[in-house]
């Protein structure tokens, strides 16, 4: 399935941004390799040892790093196929898969942390996490720790190492779309997303809009995860939902065998996911980096991107606070 995008309506402040279209791939069903293999942890180069063949970048890593052998991850791990959890219990998807391997080449194991997704950053800077790798969007507003709707400094914002884009969709029940074939349709419908993502946002920009233009506002109803959401509207307590591409995309291919969703519209905002690492921790973000240049140089980086049927959303580089 392909969609056109529209041009970028608002800063947004959460994980999703938009691409072009991604295909609905069988890949999406597959699941992933699993948790994150423990490669071992290495002494890295310059003040802490020399890297290795097995682990070539452990020298690039902050010490205390290096020397713990760990980098915690804040993930809201509920958002197939980019993490979630499979029917053993094990995390997977695409920001796993991708951890492990920049693992390898770092030399130390990733260990994804569940949390509620508009807290991550929180953890972060309180230090629970190293990072936070949860599709989650690169924009100034969070660079600069500003709250996107009000403008006010809430934090004292964060570095993204940026490395995916991804869509922002909206999805109905199927055979149902109640009309609705873009943004500007869901004035006076009731909609469920995310609470803190860029749909979070778009839908109470596009409400106001409706009511400037002398239309009804939009109802919005935010939950804790994804899924939840999709469970309102499946049960039919809504006229629509919004997510990224790629997750709205799985959604549609896999709940009830494809019988639940449909995807309608066009994608929108465009802009890349982004791993969160605290102001100043400029090392580190390089680390993260050059392991994520080595994948795409191997070709493995293309290998996991592909394997989850999103192989449009692929970056030819990784970049550091590229968002807008």
């Amino acid at each position: 399935m392909t969609a056109s995008l529209t041009s970028r309506t608002t800063a947004g402040k959460s994980r999703i941004a938009a691409v072009g279209a991604i295909a609905v791939a069988g890949a999406l069903l597959l699941t992933a390799c699993g948790d994150q293999t423990d490669s071992g942890k290495k002494d890295s180069g310059k003040d802490s040892g020399t890297a290795s063949a097995s682990a070539p970048l452990a020298g690039k890593l902050p010490k205390a790093i290096a020397d713990k052998g760990v980098i915690k991850v804040g993930s809201d791990i509920a958002y197939p196929p980019v993490e979630y959890k499979d029917d053993a219990g094990k995390t997977v998807g695409i920001d796993p898969d991708l951890a492990d391997a920049m693992g390898k080449q770092l030399g130390v194991k990733f260990e994804f942390e569940n949390g509620t997704f508009d807290t991550l950053l929180t953890g972060l800077r309180s230090k629970r996490y190293d990072i936070a790798m949860s599709a989650m969007t690169d924009t100034k507003a969070r660079q600069d720790g500003v709250d996107s709707e009000t403008g006010k400094k809430v934090g004292e914002g964060v570095d993204f190492v940026d490395y995916f884009t991804a869509g922002v969709s909206i999805y109905t029940k199927k055979g149902d779309d109640k009309g609705i074939a873009s943004w500007a349709d869901l004035c006076g419908k009731k909609m469920v997303v995310q609470r803190g993502t860029v749909s979070h946002d778009l839908a109470k920009a596009e409400s106001t809009k409706c009511v400037d233009g002398g239309g009804k506002a939009i109802t919005i109803e935010p939950f804790d995860n994804d899924q939840q959401a999709q469970t309102r509207l499946r049960a039919g307590g809504a006229d629509a939902g919004s997510s990224d591409f790629p997750v709205a995309a799985y959604a549609v291919k896999t709940s009830g065998g494809g019988n639940d969703f449909q995807l309608v519209g066009e994608q929108v905002e465009a802009a890349p996911y982004g791993i969160a690492v605290a102001k100043g921790n400029t090392e580190l973000s390089e680390a993260l980096k050059a392991a994520l240049d080595a994948l795409i140089e191997n070709g493995e980086y293309d290998k996991i991107i592909a394997k989850w049927g999103v192989a449009d959303g692929a970056v030819k580089e990784a970049t550091i606070n590229a968002g807008t």
